[in-house]
């Protein structure tokens, strides 16, 4: 049971771009904080350092767009370059209307232009007059995390996730969610456990790894506020080495919106 938990943003994180060393770079950070990684931390960091870090851009004005590209774009009046990169980022349109594509990305969940980022996705050394410029997600979080994590704690003792901020469809604004997770379990099953009353839970599954993320984007904010690594204390979790974000995605067969 988890009674109390720490939240707080890494201070004086640089503006990230390819080939960074985005684990030296939180590591010192940290120290000049006067805090270093924790056993049993959560370290939450925004998929936007982590794709900026492994060089996850795309300069629209080189993106050719195919012909499905530019018929949906017609479709939803979007951008016929974008739709292209999400395209190539997913393996399913999930809803189309004007001005919204929401598809299933190769990862496995559902999102809306393959999370693929228009705001603060310039590279650090681009041209002057160069762009407009997107950002991919990473290529694989589940594994970034997990470098991470050993770069962090090469005895495994402390989790990382990866966040992004998710549309919901019947709820305004975004929310945080995990889209890369290493080092405890994304989800916990109640299911069997008795409550105050003695009543069996039959369908109560935690989304453990979302409810941190979604903590974790509180602190983080958005737009120009530059605190894209938030530790979180007080988690308690018995590590692992086999963890997923894939886990907390519903199968297709359970899906009642694909």
């Amino acid at each position: 049971m988890i009674t109390r938990l720490e939240a707080f943003a890494v201070p004086g994180l640089p503006i990230v771009g390819a080939g960074d060393d985005l684990a030296a770079l939180v590591t010192g950070a940290l120290a000049a904080s006067g805090d270093a990684p924790r056993r049993g931390d959560v370290l939450m960091v925004t998929s936007k350092i982590v794709a900026r870090a492994e060089g996850r851009f795309a300069e629209l004005s080189r993106v050719t767009p195919s012909a499905a590209a530019l018929e949906l774009a017609r479709e939803v009046e979007g951008d016929p370059r974008l739709v292209e990169l999400v395209l190539s980022e997913s393996t399913g349109v999930s809803r189309k209307r004007r001005g919204a594509l929401v598809v299933r990305h190769r990862l496995g969940f559902v999102t809306a232009n393959a999370g693929i980022d228009l705001s603060n996705s310039a590279p650090p050394d681009a041209a002057p007059g160069s762009g407009p410029w997107a950002l991919l997600l990473p290529r694989d979080p589940d594994a970034s995390a997990e470098r991470l994590r050993r770069a962090w704690r090469p005895d495994g003792a402390l989790a990382v996730i990866v966040t992004d901020s998710f549309g919901r469809p019947f709820r305004v604004g975004t929310v945080g969610a995990a889209i890369g997770v290493a080092g405890l379990r994304p989800v916990v099953d109640h299911r069997g456990e008795l409550d105050l009353f003695g009543r069996t839970l039959e369908h109560t599954i935690a989304a453990r790894a979302d409810q941190l993320a979604a903590l974790s984007d509180l602190v983080a904010g958005q737009s120009s506020d530059r605190q894209p690594v938030v530790v979180v204390r007080g988690v308690e979790f018995a590590p692992v080495d086999d963890a997923s974000a894939r886990e907390l995605c519903r199968p297709l067969d359970g899906d009642l919106y694909a």
